[in-house]
Protein backbone atom coordinates (compact mmCIF):
# COMPACT_ATOMS: atom_id res chain seq x y z
CA UNK A 1 0.00 0.00 0.00
CA UNK A 2 1.37 3.43 -0.99
CA UNK A 3 1.53 6.45 1.36
CA UNK A 4 -1.29 8.29 -0.42
CA UNK A 5 -3.54 5.26 0.04
CA UNK A 6 -2.63 4.98 3.73
CA UNK A 7 -3.31 8.70 4.22
CA UNK A 8 -6.67 8.37 2.49
CA UNK A 9 -7.63 5.57 4.88
CA UNK A 10 -6.50 7.56 7.94
CA UNK A 11 -8.40 10.60 6.67
CA UNK A 12 -11.54 8.53 6.23
CA UNK A 13 -11.23 7.15 9.76
CA UNK A 14 -10.61 10.61 11.24
CA UNK A 15 -13.48 12.26 9.39
CA UNK A 16 -15.82 9.69 10.90
CA UNK A 17 -14.83 10.84 14.39
CA UNK A 18 -15.00 14.05 16.37
CA UNK A 19 -14.51 17.30 14.39
CA UNK A 20 -13.89 20.28 16.67
CA UNK A 21 -15.48 23.54 15.51
CA UNK A 22 -12.22 25.47 16.01
CA UNK A 23 -10.50 23.38 13.31
CA UNK A 24 -10.96 25.23 10.01
CA UNK A 25 -8.82 22.80 8.02
CA UNK A 26 -7.61 19.36 9.07
CA UNK A 27 -6.01 16.46 7.19
CA UNK A 28 -5.18 17.20 3.54
CA UNK A 29 -2.97 20.32 3.65
CA UNK A 30 0.54 21.02 4.92
CA UNK A 31 -0.81 22.38 8.20
CA UNK A 32 -4.00 22.24 10.22
CA UNK A 33 -5.73 25.61 10.70
CA UNK A 34 -7.11 26.57 14.11
CA UNK A 35 -9.07 29.72 14.98
CA UNK A 36 -9.19 30.03 18.80
CA UNK A 37 -11.48 32.36 20.68
CA UNK A 38 -10.23 35.58 22.21
CA UNK A 39 -10.72 34.46 25.81
CA UNK A 40 -8.71 31.24 25.70
CA UNK A 41 -5.13 30.06 26.13
CA UNK A 42 -3.98 27.16 23.98
CA UNK A 43 -1.69 24.53 25.50
CA UNK A 44 0.42 22.09 23.48
CA UNK A 45 2.24 18.90 24.41
CA UNK A 46 4.10 16.15 22.57
CA UNK A 47 4.95 12.56 23.56
CA UNK A 48 6.73 9.65 21.91
CA UNK A 49 5.88 5.98 22.15
CA UNK A 50 8.82 3.83 21.08
CA UNK A 51 9.01 0.15 20.17
CA UNK A 52 11.20 -1.66 22.70
CA UNK A 53 10.81 1.14 25.24
CA UNK A 54 7.07 1.71 25.72
CA UNK A 55 5.73 -1.41 24.03
CA UNK A 56 6.66 -4.72 22.40
CA UNK A 57 5.01 -5.84 19.20
CA UNK A 58 4.65 -9.41 20.47
CA UNK A 59 2.68 -8.34 23.57
CA UNK A 60 0.95 -5.09 22.59
CA UNK A 61 -1.74 -5.01 19.93
CA UNK A 62 -1.80 -2.19 17.40
CA UNK A 63 -4.99 -0.71 18.95
CA UNK A 64 -3.36 -0.75 22.40
CA UNK A 65 -0.34 1.13 21.05
CA UNK A 66 -2.57 3.71 19.37
CA UNK A 67 -4.57 4.18 22.58
CA UNK A 68 -1.45 4.64 24.69
CA UNK A 69 0.17 7.00 22.18
CA UNK A 70 -2.72 9.44 22.57
CA UNK A 71 -3.32 8.76 26.29
CA UNK A 72 0.18 9.96 27.18
CA UNK A 73 -0.39 13.38 25.63
CA UNK A 74 -3.97 13.66 26.92
CA UNK A 75 -2.64 13.01 30.43
CA UNK A 76 -0.37 16.04 30.05
CA UNK A 77 -3.39 18.14 29.11
CA UNK A 78 -5.25 16.79 32.14
CA UNK A 79 -2.41 17.96 34.39
CA UNK A 80 -2.85 21.49 33.00
CA UNK A 81 -6.60 21.48 33.64
CA UNK A 82 -7.05 21.72 29.89
CA UNK A 83 -9.87 20.63 27.60
CA UNK A 84 -8.51 18.76 24.54
CA UNK A 85 -9.12 20.21 21.07
CA UNK A 86 -7.09 18.27 18.51
CA UNK A 87 -4.05 16.06 17.98
CA UNK A 88 -1.38 15.57 15.31
CA UNK A 89 0.04 12.05 14.94
CA UNK A 90 3.39 11.18 13.34
CA UNK A 91 3.83 7.42 12.85
CA UNK A 92 6.88 5.53 11.62
CA UNK A 93 6.34 1.85 10.78
CA UNK A 94 8.62 -0.97 9.69
CA UNK A 95 8.03 -3.22 6.65
CA UNK A 96 6.52 -5.78 9.07
CA UNK A 97 3.40 -3.67 9.67
CA UNK A 98 0.46 -4.43 7.39
CA UNK A 99 -2.28 -2.08 6.32
CA UNK A 100 -4.53 -3.84 8.83
CA UNK A 101 -2.02 -3.06 11.64
CA UNK A 102 -2.06 0.63 10.67
CA UNK A 103 -5.85 0.69 10.62
CA UNK A 104 -6.05 -0.90 14.07
CA UNK A 105 -3.47 1.56 15.45
CA UNK A 106 -5.62 4.48 14.35
CA UNK A 107 -8.84 2.82 15.51
CA UNK A 108 -7.39 2.48 19.02
CA UNK A 109 -6.23 6.08 18.96
CA UNK A 110 -9.49 7.44 17.54
CA UNK A 111 -11.68 5.50 19.98
CA UNK A 112 -9.92 7.35 22.79
CA UNK A 113 -9.97 10.64 20.85
CA UNK A 114 -13.74 10.40 20.43
CA UNK A 115 -14.17 9.77 24.15
CA UNK A 116 -12.54 13.12 24.90
CA UNK A 117 -13.89 15.07 21.89
CA UNK A 118 -10.45 15.32 20.29
CA UNK A 119 -10.04 15.81 16.53
CA UNK A 120 -7.26 14.04 14.63
CA UNK A 121 -6.20 17.01 12.50
CA UNK A 122 -3.10 15.70 10.72
CA UNK A 123 0.40 14.29 11.15
CA UNK A 124 3.03 12.39 9.18
CA UNK A 125 3.90 8.86 8.04
CA UNK A 126 7.32 7.29 7.46
CA UNK A 127 9.17 3.99 7.12
CA UNK A 128 11.74 3.00 9.74
CA UNK A 129 13.19 -0.18 11.21
CA UNK A 130 11.02 0.15 14.34
CA UNK A 131 7.60 1.54 15.19
CA UNK A 132 7.68 5.10 16.55
CA UNK A 133 4.71 7.37 17.21
CA UNK A 134 4.82 11.02 18.24
CA UNK A 135 1.52 12.60 19.27
CA UNK A 136 1.12 16.36 19.62
CA UNK A 137 -2.01 17.47 21.46
CA UNK A 138 -3.55 20.91 21.72
CA UNK A 139 -5.96 21.90 24.45
CA UNK A 140 -7.55 25.07 25.77
CA UNK A 141 -7.98 26.75 29.14
CA UNK A 142 -9.48 30.10 30.17
CA UNK A 143 -6.83 32.80 30.04
CA UNK A 144 -4.20 32.51 32.79
CA UNK A 145 -6.02 29.56 34.41
CA UNK A 146 -3.83 26.62 33.34
CA UNK A 147 -2.54 24.49 36.20
CA UNK A 148 1.25 24.60 36.57
CA UNK A 149 3.93 22.68 38.45
CA UNK A 150 5.27 25.90 39.97
CA UNK A 151 2.45 26.99 42.30
CA UNK A 152 2.96 24.78 45.37
CA UNK A 153 3.60 26.59 48.66
CA UNK A 154 4.78 25.38 52.09
CA UNK A 155 1.75 24.22 54.04
CA UNK A 156 -0.10 22.99 50.96
CA UNK A 157 -1.43 19.45 51.13
CA UNK A 158 -0.42 16.84 48.53
CA UNK A 159 -3.00 14.61 46.83
CA UNK A 160 -3.07 11.85 44.23
CA UNK A 161 -5.93 10.45 42.19
CA UNK A 162 -6.71 6.76 41.80
CA UNK A 163 -4.27 4.01 42.74
CA UNK A 164 -0.52 3.77 42.26
CA UNK A 165 1.77 0.99 41.06
CA UNK A 166 -0.87 -0.89 39.09
CA UNK A 167 0.74 -0.36 35.69
CA UNK A 168 4.19 -1.39 36.94
CA UNK A 169 2.68 -4.52 38.51
CA UNK A 170 0.81 -5.28 35.29
CA UNK A 171 4.02 -5.01 33.28
CA UNK A 172 5.56 -7.69 35.52
CA UNK A 173 2.60 -10.11 35.55
CA UNK A 174 1.10 -9.36 32.11
CA UNK A 175 -2.30 -10.55 33.22
CA UNK A 176 -5.55 -9.39 34.76
CA UNK A 177 -6.76 -5.89 35.50
CA UNK A 178 -3.23 -4.58 36.13
CA UNK A 179 -2.09 -5.62 32.65
CA UNK A 180 -5.17 -4.03 31.10
CA UNK A 181 -4.37 -0.88 33.07
CA UNK A 182 -0.87 -0.87 31.60
CA UNK A 183 -2.17 -1.39 28.06
CA UNK A 184 -5.01 1.12 28.23
CA UNK A 185 -4.20 3.99 30.64
CA UNK A 186 -7.01 6.40 31.47
CA UNK A 187 -6.11 10.09 31.14
CA UNK A 188 -7.85 12.06 33.90
CA UNK A 189 -9.22 14.85 31.71
CA UNK A 190 -12.47 15.32 33.65
CA UNK A 191 -10.58 15.39 36.95
CA UNK A 192 -8.14 18.01 35.65
CA UNK A 193 -10.97 20.29 34.55
CA UNK A 194 -12.56 20.10 38.00
CA UNK A 195 -9.22 20.67 39.76
CA UNK A 196 -8.79 23.86 37.74
CA UNK A 197 -12.19 25.08 38.88
CA UNK A 198 -11.35 24.13 42.48
CA UNK A 199 -8.28 26.38 42.33
CA UNK A 200 -5.56 23.88 43.28
CA UNK A 201 -2.08 25.34 43.53
CA UNK A 202 0.01 22.95 41.37
CA UNK A 203 -0.44 19.79 39.33
CA UNK A 204 1.54 17.18 37.37
CA UNK A 205 0.65 13.82 35.87
CA UNK A 206 2.35 10.67 37.18
CA UNK A 207 3.90 9.21 34.06
CA UNK A 208 7.39 8.37 35.29
CA UNK A 209 6.67 7.47 38.93
CA UNK A 210 5.30 9.29 41.97
CA UNK A 211 8.69 10.08 43.53
CA UNK A 212 10.27 11.42 40.34
CA UNK A 213 7.24 13.47 39.30
CA UNK A 214 6.79 14.89 42.82
CA UNK A 215 10.49 15.79 42.75
CA UNK A 216 9.92 17.65 39.46
CA UNK A 217 6.94 19.55 40.87
CA UNK A 218 8.96 20.52 43.95
CA UNK A 219 11.87 21.73 41.82
CA UNK A 220 9.57 23.99 39.80
CA UNK A 221 7.88 25.29 42.98
CA UNK A 222 11.20 25.56 44.88
CA UNK A 223 9.89 23.58 47.82
CA UNK A 224 10.33 20.18 49.43
CA UNK A 225 7.73 17.54 50.30
CA UNK A 226 6.89 15.12 53.10
CA UNK A 227 4.72 12.13 52.17
CA UNK A 228 3.42 9.07 53.99
CA UNK A 229 3.95 5.42 53.07
CA UNK A 230 0.17 4.98 53.49
CA UNK A 231 -0.32 5.44 49.76
CA UNK A 232 -3.26 4.18 47.67
CA UNK A 233 -1.37 1.13 46.38
CA UNK A 234 -3.09 -0.80 43.58
CA UNK A 235 -4.12 -4.39 44.31
CA UNK A 236 -1.16 -6.73 43.87
CA UNK A 237 1.39 -3.92 43.66
CA UNK A 238 3.96 -3.14 46.35
CA UNK A 239 5.10 0.14 47.91
CA UNK A 240 8.18 0.35 45.69
CA UNK A 241 6.01 0.11 42.56
CA UNK A 242 3.63 2.71 43.96
CA UNK A 243 6.49 5.10 44.71
CA UNK A 244 8.64 4.61 41.64
CA UNK A 245 6.65 2.68 38.99
CA UNK A 246 5.73 4.58 35.86
CA UNK A 247 2.76 4.68 33.48
CA UNK A 248 0.06 5.25 36.12
CA UNK A 249 -1.07 8.52 34.49
CA UNK A 250 -2.81 9.64 37.66
CA UNK A 251 -2.74 13.28 38.76
CA UNK A 252 -0.54 14.52 41.60
CA UNK A 253 -1.62 17.92 42.87
CA UNK A 254 -1.34 20.34 45.78
CA UNK A 255 -3.87 22.64 47.43
CA UNK A 256 -3.89 25.02 50.41
CA UNK A 257 -4.93 23.37 53.66
CA UNK A 258 -7.99 25.63 53.78
CA UNK A 259 -9.21 24.34 50.41
CA UNK A 260 -11.78 21.56 50.63
CA UNK A 261 -10.82 18.74 48.28
CA UNK A 262 -13.45 16.01 47.76
CA UNK A 263 -12.52 12.40 48.40
CA UNK A 264 -13.78 11.59 44.93
CA UNK A 265 -13.69 13.68 41.76
CA UNK A 266 -15.46 12.63 38.55
CA UNK A 267 -15.80 9.15 40.02
CA UNK A 268 -12.06 8.86 40.76
CA UNK A 269 -10.84 8.44 44.37
CA UNK A 270 -8.59 11.21 45.73
CA UNK A 271 -6.11 10.57 48.56
CA UNK A 272 -4.22 13.05 50.75
CA UNK A 273 -0.63 11.70 50.93
CA UNK A 274 1.44 14.47 52.51
CA UNK A 275 2.38 18.13 52.68
CA UNK A 276 4.61 20.66 50.98
CA UNK A 277 7.36 21.95 53.27
CA UNK A 278 10.13 24.50 53.33
CA UNK A 279 13.54 23.15 52.49
CA UNK A 280 15.86 22.41 49.61
CA UNK A 281 14.05 22.54 46.28
CA UNK A 282 13.11 19.04 45.14
CA UNK A 283 13.94 17.32 48.43
CA UNK A 284 11.57 14.48 49.38
CA UNK A 285 10.84 12.76 52.69
CA UNK A 286 8.92 9.53 53.28
CA UNK A 287 7.77 8.96 56.88
CA UNK A 288 10.49 11.39 58.10
CA UNK A 289 13.22 9.59 56.14
CA UNK A 290 14.92 10.98 53.02
CA UNK A 291 13.37 9.61 49.82
CA UNK A 292 15.52 9.44 46.70
CA UNK A 293 13.46 10.21 43.60
CA UNK A 294 13.45 7.22 41.30
CA UNK A 295 11.37 6.33 38.31
CA UNK A 296 11.71 6.16 34.55
CA UNK A 297 14.34 8.48 33.09
CA UNK A 298 15.39 7.97 29.44
CA UNK A 299 18.82 9.44 30.15
CA UNK A 300 19.61 7.99 33.58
Amino acid sequence: MREIQILARIRSLAEGGRQHQAILKGIGDDCAILRPGAQRDLVFTSDFVLEGRHFQLDTHRAADIGHKALARSLSDLAAMGSRPLFCLVSLAISPRQTSSWITQFYRGLLDLADRFHTTLAGGDLARFDKVIADVICCGETPRNKALLRSGAKPGDRIYVTGELGGSAYGLVTRKGAAWRRHLRPKPRIEVGLILRRLGVSACIDISDGLSLDLHRLCLESRVSAMISSALPVAQGANLDQALHGGDDYELLFTAPGSRRIPRQIAGVPVTHIGSITKGKAGELWLDNRPLKPRGFDHFA
